[in-house]
């Protein structure tokens, strides 16, 4: 029945590859899932990419192969939330938004691994009050942050790195320390971490994506792994559609018959800009 169901929205499934393809801005993810039976287990990875209002899915691992066989060598100009994985980088289609939360989250790490140092309680301040800035101004439906507000927080931001980098120094002749590394990143990305801020249709973390891996992680608790790959890329072609359904506020139990009976739902196609 997952295979039959999986070939019943396979039609739809690639619909939503082309829009996600097609779409201004996509969050994107990646996680761990265990496949197999019994010890023949193996750490698989979920890809997925989104919107608010569409869910594609991909099994493989973290490799570039899987990238490529994924959606980014089929985008161009697309902007890509995600959490600064290198494979991203790859493409020369995409251009970049480095997920904020996991930012936050590594200088967190850094404020505990560096207690009296100030550096870290700036830059996140400063991110922080980006964010709210850029929340406040989409629900006045401006299309950016004002420059008033925007500049005296991007100021603060680039100070705050110069003066962690002053603080911690590079190591000749080795592999950096995790938070140089992090200090450099935020030096030298710093147009792909603001991004949001001058374009308010890009949200500043991938909330979006990891919202949607989140149901492979509830069902790995409960059963401990998926029999086998097959059954999982069928699951997870099923789970895209549903996803997609709801986003759009069908209801999934019907979308699932109307697929069986051979008329699955379809999203609709925007009108071109």
């Amino acid at each position: 029945m997952i295979r039959r169901a999986a070939a019943a929205v396979a039609g739809a499934n690639k619909l939503i590859r082309a829009l996600i393809i097609l779409a201004h801005v996509v969050s994107a993810d990646e996680t761990p899932i265990r496949v197999g039976p019994g010890p023949k287990t193996r750490k698989r990875y979920l890809l997925v990419a989104c919107t608010r209002l569409l869910t594609y899915y991909f099994l493989g691992d973290r490799s570039m192969k899987t990238f490529r066989a994924f959606v980014f060598p089929d985008m161009d100009g697309t902007v890509v939330v995600h959490d600064r994985y290198q494979n991203y980088d790859a493409f020369p289609g995409l251009i970049h938004q480095l997920c904020c939360q996991h930012l936050q989250r590594d200088l967190a790490d850094a404020a505990e691994t560096y207690p009296g140092a100030h550096w870290p309680v700036q830059i996140t301040q400063a991110l922080q009050g980006l964010i709210h800035a850029a929340n406040t101004a989409r629900g006045q439906h401006l299309t950016a942050i004002p420059d008033d507000v925007a500049a005296p927080l991007t100021r603060a931001f680039r100070h705050g790195v110069i003066l962690g980098l002053g603080q911690v120094r590079r190591v000749d002749g080795r592999k950096q320390l995790k938070h140089r590394a992090l200090l450099e990143a935020l030096r030298d990305r710093h147009d792909d971490i603001l991004r949001f801020a001058h374009d308010l249709r890009i949200p500043p973390t991938s909330n979006d994506a990891e919202r949607d891996v989140r149901p492979a992680k509830t069902q790995q608790k409960i059963s401990g792994r998926l029999r086998s790959g097959e059954t999982t890329r069928h699951r997870y072609a099923i789970r895209g559609y549903i996803s997609t359904a709801a986003k759009h506020g069908e209801n999934v139990l019907t979308a699932i018959r109307d697929a069986l009976a051979g008329s699955p739902w379809m999203p609709p196609v925007p009108d071109p800009p």
